[in-house]
């Protein structure tokens, strides 16, 4: 399937690092905004087949078409920029400084909020008939999960914070390998297959993905969840965002560029 090896596709995270930083505003909104609407409906799929089986396993399993979807159209996840936007300073490309890189990480977190809470609305007038009766089944385990993910971790106190926190960079280091996955192989089965394990084991192990807690909660909110905004604020989205930006650049990003663009020398015997 046309792999590439990692010294290949670790250049290629560099480069494609480099093109964010100096990416129009223009084209990256819109690239964010796609992708977090896109991400957002494959978590309103993935929900949906888990409450229609019984199963949530099933779920996890269908979940990464949608983030399939979205790197193969060229799109832009917040989880994803955490890692390969640094990786371009890091290895001192010409003109991208730190200004650049918080400003294409500010650029697409708009981008995938507004994406995913546009999805949040439109499926919300989907589960209650444009707001005329009780939110269906789906709505109610929606609901029910913005409730359990943030005021559940807020009954533990710090210990529920530390919990969020962990969940966030584990989640990123999966979701960060699938961003790799995609320039592993030349060919789109190849990409898909190195994709989907990754992301697979993230939704199964539910553990939290900034990008899809902005639609899973805004969407809670409109479906009656008895929890409130700065509870899904303080609670979820901020740990989990620094969470995702630790673990996603630590376990992925600078691992990978350590030891195979910038390797040790080599052992003399």
């Amino acid at each position: 399937m046309a792999y590439l090896v990692p010294s290949e596709f670790v250049t290629k995270m560099v480069d494609a690092g480099e093109s964010k930083v100096y990416m129009s505003t223009r084209d990256t909104l819109i690239r964010s905004f796609m992708a977090g609407a896109i991400l957002a409906l494959s978590a309103v799929f993935a929900v949906t087949v888990t409450v229609q089986t019984g199963f949530p396993i099933i779920g996890a399993i269908l979940f990464p078409v949608g983030f399939c979807m979205l790197y193969l159209l060229g799109f832009d996840l917040l989880t994803g920029v955490f890692v390969l936007s640094p990786l371009a300073l890091i290895d001192k490309r010409p003109g991208v400084t730190i200004g650049g890189v918080l400003r294409n990480w500010g650029l697409v977190f708009v981008g995938n909020f507004a994406g995913a809470l546009v999805v949040a609305v439109m499926m919300s007038i989907v589960f209650t008939f444009g707001f005329t009766s009780e939110p269906d089944k789906v709505g109610q385990v929606i609901a029910g999960i913005g409730e359990k993910r943030t005021l559940g971790y807020a009954a533990h106190g710090a210990a529920g914070m530390l919990t969020l926190f962990i969940r966030g960079m584990l989640c990123n280091w999966m979701v960060s390998t699938g961003v790799v996955g995609a320039m592993i192989s030349t060919s789109v089965s190849g990409k898909v297959i190195a994709m989907w394990m990754p992301i697979m084991l993230f939704f199964g192990m539910t553990f939290e993905h900034s990008v899809v807690n902005m639609f899973l909660f805004p969407s809670g909110l409109l479906m009656g969840g008895h929890f409130s905004i700065m509870d899904y604020i303080i609670w979820n989205e901020i740990p989990t965002v620094l969470g995702n930006l630790i673990g996603g650049l630590s376990f992925t990003g600078l691992t990978l560029y350590a030891t195979h663009i910038k390797t040790a020398p080599k052992r003399v015997l």
